[in-house]
């Protein structure tokens, strides 16, 4: 694997990278563990991509943690996973302020437990100065609800009179997205080696560089990510015009 060193990145960086973490259960099962045991060696494989970004002078991260379809697992499994969350925002808060790391949250939060709600804000408070790094988890998330919650938001605008239904665009739509203060992803990666968006960042990634890979997240690391990098510059980006 040929590592490109940070000087090489820049200025032809993604800026925005985003991943749908995949394949605890399976790592899990691998080892004859209980898929909570996956989903805690994962949480090692989040610090790892942080400090990648990072080092790598990524300005944006997105990672799919929980989405509006998760609820659906076992309860056993759904308050591990709410444990877990629990446990690494309370471990992991002051090495992020450090870092420089600003973390966001995009889904529907309110659902979470008010312990959990709790430490979100609290990691959105702390660490709203920093800029080396923004960090979004989506958390409860789903792509569609996005999209539909946005139009609510935007037609109610329009009833009232705020805004004109003759001005809308596809920029002026993004304003309702709740990711409206960062760029979209130019590329998403999914883990596992399965193939499909999974209701992540539906809006976002009508130009993003998908890229699969066949590695387990627990298994993930920085050279893993180096990968997905690499195989970005690969890749030529017309969106939607001739190759030059």
């Amino acid at each position: 694997m040929e590592v490109v060193g940070k000087k090489d990145l820049l200025p032809e960086a993604p800026k925005h990278i985003a991943i749908i973490m995949d394949g605890n259960g399976r790592w899990a099962g691998k080892r004859a563990m209980s898929r909570l045991k996956g989903h805690e060696q994962g949480a090692k494989a989040v610090r790892e991509v942080i400090k990648g970004c990072r080092e790598l002078g990524i300005p944006y991260l997105t990672l799919f943690a929980f989405s509006s379809e998760n609820w659906r697992r076992p309860k056993e499994e759904v308050n591990h996973l709410m444990g877990l969350f629990k446990f690494f925002f309370n471990k992991e808060i002051n090495e992020l302020v450090d870092a420089g790391v600003k973390v966001d949250f995009i889904g529907n939060i309110s659902k979470l437990p008010d312990d959990v709600q709790k430490l979100s804000k609290e990691l959105v408070e702390r660490t709203s100065h920093n800029s080396a790094l923004t960090l979004t988890i989506a958390l409860s998330y789903g792509g569609r609800a996005e999209i539909v919650e946005s139009a609510v938001r935007l037609a109610e605008d329009i009833a009232s009179g705020k805004v004109s239904a003759a001005d809308l665009s596809e920029g002026s739509f993004e304003g309702y997205l709740e990711t409206k203060d960062i760029p979209d992803p130019d590329m998403i990666i999914r883990t596992s080696g399965e193939k499909r968006l999974s209701n992540f960042l539906l809006w976002q990634s009508a130009y993003s560089e998908l890229i699969f890979q066949d590695v387990l997240w627990p298994d993930y690391t920085r050279n893993d990510l180096q990968d997905a990098i690499n195989e970005f510059y690969s890749r030529n980006r017309r969106y939607g015009a001739v190759s030059g």
